[in-house]
């Protein structure tokens, strides 16, 4: 017996419905399937990203706009700006005495140990930022110079990153050497060897980064920030394309919305098929509330590195003309200011990783501060206090360096 087509399609659109209801019914986050496996999320527009048509350079963290007001401040003797220049000007970074200490083979186990290499690279790496940073406020060519010739003793050396940290190390280096590098390249110019720092950066970093990390929230955000960072120096748009989408969906399986349902979100393919399972994630954490992350529980250091990584691709977005801002800001504002009021000191309470704290946010806010309070106007009253008391951030030794002389009150 034949069924009339239009039958077949009465049914189908009644199976379609059922289908629809069921999802919503469903607790975002719970279950084997994501909140949103294509990225789309109720807070920004859908993650599927298209990089710039034309690449702003220098573009990877800050800009020349950004760097001319920074120059002008310095200059000036306006502050935060030239205490935050005296600490960089009087670091080991800045020193023009440095010997760089490439290796072929940079081995990093857990926590560094074993630790071939890794402290040396994530500061030859600060070094040579540090470096460019002091060329452009001062228009002094050995800063120059010097920042070069780090960048060149690694290129023409390093080869590989082994070890349980691996990706971790090289995310974290390899977030920091395109800055230096964009700056060198599009403002003093004179650099032979440039397009064998590329070719290292492509060969060497973008692969053990670009595919991401079912480990930490931390982890895979520094290599997006360190994939998209790659991304724009060697304008390349698919690399770009895929860094941003992987980004967006780990930040909102990073921080925690009421919108997000009975659970938080997770990242397609992470394996976190349960309630528990997701509970064992956050570190033993079953309360969820609006601006906790997946590692605020574990101690505040690693989250901030990852709330650091969010704000640089947002800052990095920004510069390349297509502002991620408006998309992170609901995620950012919270997780910065909920870290920010229990690293002022308040006491936990007994919900929130059974009532013990293990502090040290570190120099990571003013970034983000900046984006979203600075420029679109939103009131972050514990961030704010938390960042003018730490002024002027410093450097973690990692990848965070000199963000009070380069984004306090930032307006480009």
């Amino acid at each position: 017996m034949s069924t009339s087509p239009y039958r077949s399609r009465r049914a189908a659109a009644l199976l379609a419905i059922l289908a629809a209801l069921l999802v919503a019914l469903l607790p975002s986050g719970a279950g084997a399937a994501p909140a949103d496996p294509d990225g789309t999320a109720p807070d920004g527009p859908p993650a599927a990203y298209s990089a710039p048509a034309t690449f702003t350079h220098p573009g990877v963290h800050v800009s020349r706009p950004q760097l001319d007001f920074v120059r002008g401040r310095v200059q000036a003797g306006a502050q935060p700006w030239a205490s935050a220049y005296s600490q960089m000007m009087s670091s080991r970074y800045a020193s023009l005495s440095r010997v760089p200490r490439p290796r072929a083979v940079v081995e990093c186990g857990s926590y560094s140990n074993p630790n071939n290499g890794c402290t040396d690279e994530r500061e030859d790496a600060i070094a040579a930022y540090t470096t460019a940073l002091a060329w452009y406020i001062t228009q002094d060519a050995r800063y120059a110079q010097k920042s070069i010739e780090l960048m060149d003793a690694w290129s023409a050396t390093i080869r590989d990153h082994t070890n349980s940290n691996a990706p971790l190390q090289t995310g974290w280096a390899g977030s920091v050497w395109p800055r230096a590098a964009e700056i060198i390249r599009y403002t003093y110019g004179n650099w032979p060897n440039q397009a064998r720092f590329g070719t290292m950066l492509r060969d060497v970093y973008l692969p053990e980064v670009i595919n991401g990390s079912n480990s930490n929230g931390n982890w895979e955000l520094t290599m997006m920030e360190a994939a998209i960072g790659i991304s724009v120096y060697l304008e390349d748009r698919a690399a770009y394309d895929r860094s941003v989408t992987r980004f967006l969906n780990r930040l909102q399986a990073f921080i925690y919305l009421e919108s997000d349902g009975a659970l938080p979100r997770t990242v397609p393919g992470s394996g976190l098929d349960t309630r528990q399972e997701i509970i064992n994630y956050w570190q033993g954490q079953s309360t969820f509330v609006t601006g906790l992350t997946q590692e605020t529980c574990r101690d505040f250091t690693h989250t901030g590195y990852g709330l650091s990584s969010i704000s640089h691709v947002a800052e990095t977005s920004r510069i390349q003309g297509q502002d991620l801002y408006p998309q992170v800001s609901e995620r950012l504002r919270h997780a910065l200011g909920f870290q920010s009021r229990y690293e002022l000191g308040e006491a936990p309470p007994s919900w929130l990783c059974g009532g013990t704290l293990h502090r040290g946010l570190g120099p990571v806010t003013e970034v983000g501060f900046n984006g979203l309070h600075t420029r679109m106007g939103i009131a972050m009253s514990n961030t704010q206090t938390y960042t003018e008391r730490s002024r002027p951030q410093g450097t973690n030794n990692l990848f965070v360096a000199w963000e009070t002389l380069t984004h306090a009150n930032q307006p480009n």
